[in-house]
């Protein structure tokens, strides 16, 4: 039986994303970001076709890379303005009954203790429909603006290693399945036996307490991340339960994905039991006329200024000092390594110019534009699938909803037809329609593999409230 092909939505709380000038088009409807019912809608849309999920990116800082400035974000709406990603999730949650949602949360920026709760409530009120794309945050504006010091690449990831234990400390080992009682006729609500604080005491941080939360339906919610730096692969091979890669090409995709495989491998793991998602523009119609005919009508709305605006903003590079015409040269810099690295050393037979790069991006990021009609467009995936090892694709939008309508209206169908996508939803949380398994982590996944610590000793109180 051929690979079923799997699809998440690829979104941002934003007048733009990964389609910078895209905007100014007629038909775009992004500026409606503010209005509940734009994300109703899509909510609608996507479970009408069966994806997995709505992946919300977010960033906690303005790209201000560019010219060393945030004006060429600001005056060409890139990623900015920028609403809260969680927010949206109830909102999409109530209108549907099967479709998942990811959130990107920069662990950077928010204590583990707090950021366990919010996930908790999530995964309640999405009677378990939630998962964590778990980022570091590459923006040097982030950091400035909330008062901390950016660490260097590989040790914002040796921080996530101790963040990760602590969330799952709180998520899977502070209560017990059976805690809660609710016993009205002995007045017993929670079981204090069956309670435990994780008494973590580590580098970065101190949670000697509980967890607020009682257990929710996954407990940890499904795991995402996207990095695919050396140090972010081993990250993802010991953590991520669903992994998203982005490049220009085939052969980018497919070293990815054989890298992150043998990460996993590496680490203990089944290598197959990583769902690996491939970012990319679909562009189809009713024939191959009316796709081409739309390519040709989103081209012209490109925005070369907001393009290299993001790309600096990702890689941290001033492209603004840099020629049109200049080849994109490998630099090691603190920021999204994978995001230069994908037009550098990931496929060593094509040299990009920063102009090339710029007119790439500026439709759909860094992910290829597949256009034609649906027959065409299915071959196609069909292909990247077959020869890149990915298991499907996380869709970014020319313009909303557009082209997410066009998908499910014209190339699922296609799919179904062909037996290469799925016809119902399975029942159950996110992650048991994701793994067709329970809404729990596996025993061997590295959630089990902590353990709550032990009381730290008492901490002697000042005479002054002695005295009191």
């Amino acid at each position: 039986m051929a690979q079923q092909i799997r699809f998440n939505a690829f979104q941002m709380n934003a007048a733009s994303h990964q389609s910078p000038g895209l905007w100014t088009h007629p038909r775009d409807t992004t500026h409606r970001y503010t209005d509940p019912e734009h994300w109703v809608v899509l909510a609608r849309l996507l479970e009408k076709g069966l994806f997995d999920g709505v992946f919300l990116a977010d960033v906690l800082g303005v790209n201000d890379t560019y010219a060393n400035s945030p004006e060429a974000a600001l005056r060409h709406g890139v990623q900015i303005p920028l609403n809260d990603p969680l927010l949206l999730v109830p909102l999409m949650a109530q209108v549907t009954e099967h479709l998942g949602f990811g959130v990107t949360c920069a662990l950077s920026y928010e204590h583990p203790y707090s950021f366990a709760r919010r996930m908790s409530t999530l995964d309640h009120l999405t009677r378990g429909r939630i998962g964590w794309n778990i980022v570091t945050g590459y923006l040097e504006s982030a950091a400035r603006n909330l008062g901390v010091q950016r660490r260097p690449h590989d040790d914002r990831y040796d921080q996530a290693d101790e963040y990760m234990e602590v969330v799952y400390k709180l998520w899977e080992h502070s209560w017990e399945d059976d805690a809660v009682r609710r016993d009205r006729a002995s007045g017993v609500y929670v079981d204090p036996a069956k309670v435990h604080g994780i008494a973590h005491f580590g580098e970065h941080y101190q949670v000697p307490g509980i967890h607020l939360c009682e257990p929710s339906p996954q407990r940890t919610p499904v795991l995402y991340q996207a990095g695919t730096s050396s140090r972010g692969k081993v990250f993802a091979a010991r953590h991520a339960e669903c992994v998203f890669v982005s490049g220009p090409s085939k052969a980018v995709i497919a070293r990815y994905v054989r890298d992150l495989r043998q990460a996993a491998a590496d680490e203990g793991r089944d290598p197959q039991s990583l769902l690996i998602y491939a970012q990319a523009l679909v562009i189809t119609g009713a024939t191959e006329a009316e796709a081409r005919a739309k390519r040709a009508e989103y081209e012209a709305h490109i925005d070369t200024e907001a393009s290299l605006a993001l790309l600096s903003g990702w890689t941290g590079v001033d492209f603004s000092r840099t020629p049109h015409d200049a080849t994109i040269e490998y630099l090691d810099t603190d920021s999204g390594r994978a995001a230069l690295a994908s037009f550098t050393q990931a496929d060593p037979t094509r040299k990009w110019t920063v102009g090339e790069a710029a007119r790439f991006i500026g439709l759909g990021g860094r992910g290829p534009v597949i256009t034609g009609d649906a027959k065409q467009v299915a071959d196609e995936l069909e292909s990247w699938v077959d020869e890149t090892g990915i298991d499907g694709f996380n869709l970014t939008y020319a313009i909303a909803h557009e082209t997410m309508r066009d998908v499910v209206e014209h190339l699922v169908p296609e799919l179904q037809r062909r037996g290469r996508y799925r016809t119902e939803y399975p029942q159950g949380t996110l992650r048991s329609k994701l793994f067709r398994r329970g809404p729990r982590l596996p025993a061997s996944h590295a959630a089990h593999k902590v353990s709550l610590g032990r009381a730290a000793p008492a901490t002697p109180q000042p005479e002054a409230a002695l005295a009191s």
